[in-house]
Order: C-alpha cells, then sequence, then structure tokens
C-alpha cells in the first residue's frame, strides 16, 4: 500500500492570544479598602482627641467634624479624579508643578509659614491650615510618569528642564523646612518609578553608593542635631526615658497595653497625655493598644490589600504613563504607611509622617484620597487577553 503526500492540504490553523483594552468599573476591593481604612481613621481620631477636648472645655468631636471636612473635600476630588482620563493629567504638570512651589516658597520665607514643634511646613490662608509638601507626592509622580513613559533615560536634557530640576527644586525647600521624612519619601518613590520604568540597575547602585557617602557627610555638617539625636536614641530610648526616648518608650507602652484584643475602643491610657502627638504620627499606637493585636492586623491587612491591588492595576494597565502612575501612587502611599506604623512600633527611627487615611491632618486624608480617585481612573481602562477564533 503506498501513500500518496497531498500537496493542496491547507495550514493548520493556530489560535493564538491577542490584546484587547476594554474599559470596565472602577476596582471595587481598593475603594473598600480605603473606605475601611478613613472609618478606622475617624474612629480612632475621636477616641484620641475627645478627652484633651472635654478637658479643655471644648467639642470633644471637634478634631473629627474637621477630619470629616477634609474628607468631604478629599471624596470630591477623589470622585472627579476617578472621571477625569488619567492621560490629560499630563497637561497640568507645569501649573501644578508652580502652585507647589510658591506655596512651599510662601511656608519657607513668609510670614504665612506655621511652625509646629520645631518645623515650619503649614500654610495658614484665611483660617485654613495646609501643608504644601503633601501636594508634591503626587506632583513628583505625575511629572516623572511624563519623564519616563517613553524610555528611562535620565540623560535626556528635556527630561531636566521639565521634570528633575522641579522635583529637585521642591525636595529642597521640603528639606529646608526642616521635613526630611518627606524628602526620603519623595527619593524613594522617585527610585522605584524610575526602576519600574526600565532604569539602569547598575546607575541605581552607583547612585545608591553616592548617596550613602553623602549621607554619611551630611550627618556632620547638614542633618540638625535633633535629627542625629532620634538616630542615637532609636535603639536605646531608656538612657533619655523623659527626653528624645520619650515618645518611643510610651509608644511601646501602648502596644504592650493593648496585648492580643486590645482594652477596648476609647480605653486607652496612653492617649492622656503619656503619648504627645498621638491622633498625629503616633495613632497606630493608640489602635494597637485599644484593637490590640487584631487591630493591627486589620490595619496592616487593609494597606497590604491597598497596596496589591494598585500593583495589579499598574500591571494591566495597557500605557506606560499608566502604568507609573499606578506604582507611584501605590508606592507613595503604601510606604508611608510602612514609615508610620514601623516608627510607632520601634522598627525605624521617629519620623513626622501620618499614617495614611488614618491619622489626623486635612492635607494629608485629601491629597491621599485624590491620589486614589487617579488610581480608580487607571483601573477601569485594562488589558484583557482573547483568543482570535480564525487563527493566524
Amino acid at each position: 500500500m503506498s501513500y500518496q503526500r497531498s500537496e493542496n492540504r491547507e495550514p493548520v490553523k493556530r489560535r493564538h492570544p491577542i490584546q484587547s483594552i476594554i474599559v470596565s468599573s472602577p476596582d471595587t476591593t481598593l475603594l473598600v479598602a480605603v473606605a475601611f481604612l478613613v472609618i478606622i481613621g475617624f474612629m480612632a481620631i475621636f477616641s484620641a482627641t475627645a478627652p484633651k477636648c472635654l478637658d479643655e472645655g471644648g467639642n470633644p468631636a471637634q478634631f473629627l467634624i474637621k477630619q470629616i471636612l477634609a474628607f468631604v473635600v478629599g471624596f470630591v476630588g477623589l470622585k472627579f479624579f476617578s472621571n477625569y482620563d488619567y492621560k490629560k493629567l499630563a497637561e497640568w504638570n507645569t501649573i501644578f508643578m508652580i502652585i507647589i512651589v510658591v506655596a512651599l516658597v510662601l511656608v519657607d520665607f513668609t510670614p504665612l509659614g506655621v511652625t509646629v514643634n520645631g518645623a515650619k511646613r503649614w500654610i495658614n490662608i484665611a483660617g485654613f491650615q495646609l501643608q504644601p509638601s503633601e501636594f508634591a507626592k503626587p506632583a513628583v509622580v505625575m511629572l516623572l510618569a511624563s519623564a519616563f513613559k517613553n524610555d528611562a533615560n535620565l540623560f535626556d536634557q528635556n527630561k531636566w528642564v521639565f521634570a528633575f530640576i522641579p522635583i529637585l527644586i521642591m525636595i529642597a525647600f521640603i528639606f529646608a523646612q526642616p521635613n526630611l521624612s518627606m524628602v526620603i519619601l519623595l527619593l524613594a518613590t522617585s527610585v522605584v518609578v524610575y526602576l519600574c520604568a526600565g532604569g539602569s540597575l547598575k546607575l541605581f547602585v552607583s547612585c545608591l553608593v553616592a548617596g550613602i557617602t553623602g549621607i554619611v557627610i551630611a550627618a556632620t555638617t547638614v542633618i540638625k542635631p535633633y535629627q542625629l539625636q532620634r538616630l542615637r536614641i532609636w535603639r536605646h530610648p531608656e538612657t533619655d526615658p523623659q527626653g528624645a526616648g520619650y515618645n518611643i518608650i510610651q509608644s511601646l507602652i501602648a502596644f504592650a497595653s493593648g496585648g492580643f484584643s486590645g482594652v477596648g475602643y476609647g480605653g486607652s491610657i496612653q492617649k492622656l497625655y503619656y503619648l504627645p502627638e498621638c491622633h498625629t504620627d503616633f495613632i497606630f499606637a493608640i489602635i494597637a493598644e485599644e484593637m490590640g493585636f487584631i487591630g493591627c492586623i486589620l490595619v496592616i491587612g487593609l494597606f497590604f490589600t491597598f497596596v496589591q491591588r494598585g500593583l495589579l492595576i499598574a500591571g494591566r494597565c495597557p500605557d506606560m504613563y499608566g502604568k507609573l502612575l499606578a506604582v507611584g501612587i501605590t508606592f507613595s502611599i503604601g510606604f508611608q504607611a510602612f514609615l508610620n506604623m514601623s516608627v510607632a512600633s520601634s522598627f525605624l527611627p521617629t519620623t513626622g509622617v501620618p499614617l495614611p487615611f488614618i491619622s489626623y491632618g486635612g492635607s494629608s486624608l485629601i491629597v491621599s484620597l485624590w491620589m486614589v480617585g487617579i488610581l480608580l481612573n487607571i483601573s477601569k481602562k485594562r488589558i484583557k487577553k482573547i483568543r482570535n477564533a480564525e487563527g493566524d
């Protein structure tokens, strides 16, 4: 028996997955996580501030009311940015940057600047206080996303003029306030966005070595004495229990008192004049005391969910500009939360960053919600892989 080879046989058609861009509803999981964080923040702020307000003869809910007003402003911005095409944000880079630089100049060099605990970080306009450095966070992310959306070349002259120099100017003004923690946050965000854009790892390592050398030099020439004291007292706060180590010791007492399930909502003892700034920088310690280990895990889990959804949104985004925006926003909020919780638990030296969505502070809450709005907008457009029924 012989076999004949068919010359007219049609080639086998293979099915290859192709990509299609679809528009969906905003990421619900992300929104739910943020909503829970804001609610926990309202509860913690009221619990931490009510006794002090009552002792001073004021409204026990006055801090909560101010935070709710800031939430309203932030939520309006969240709704706007969740519906405003994120690709058009690049058109506002220059105006946004100029407004922030002017505000930072007013803070640093005019009587409008407000000094609190030795740091001049706020601006008082018509009775309202704003912290311009908080608005530098989305500005830096927007500038870098615009600069790196096509390539990660650091030596492009146009990028230096339109992105890098404005960022360095903002960082210089923030460092002068002084606000070293915000400088660290902005620099870390810049590095992450650069690497995610495909930046050179060798160049990053070289800059890291140079940066460490610069920090060592700055430690003896530029860094303020109280900032060095924070580092010295970090590991051994008991050497100055009534001075530089006081906040750390009282914060750790709050964690120890909370145990597994906490002392109950409103039952914190440390907030009764033992732990300064318990409604801002150390609010996580109050949560730990009143809600215990369970409350801490809940808050950490919500922030973990936020970061996971943010990175997922970045991975699904069909364009590089949106990817970098999503990565920058996610890292900025997630890293700030890590810094705050690490400071409260004495894992890191004391810094002055609020816990996003939770700490008392109108500027922080407003900016965080606006950034979430941008992230929700990016989540609407994503890549979906489908199969081509006909094949190629």
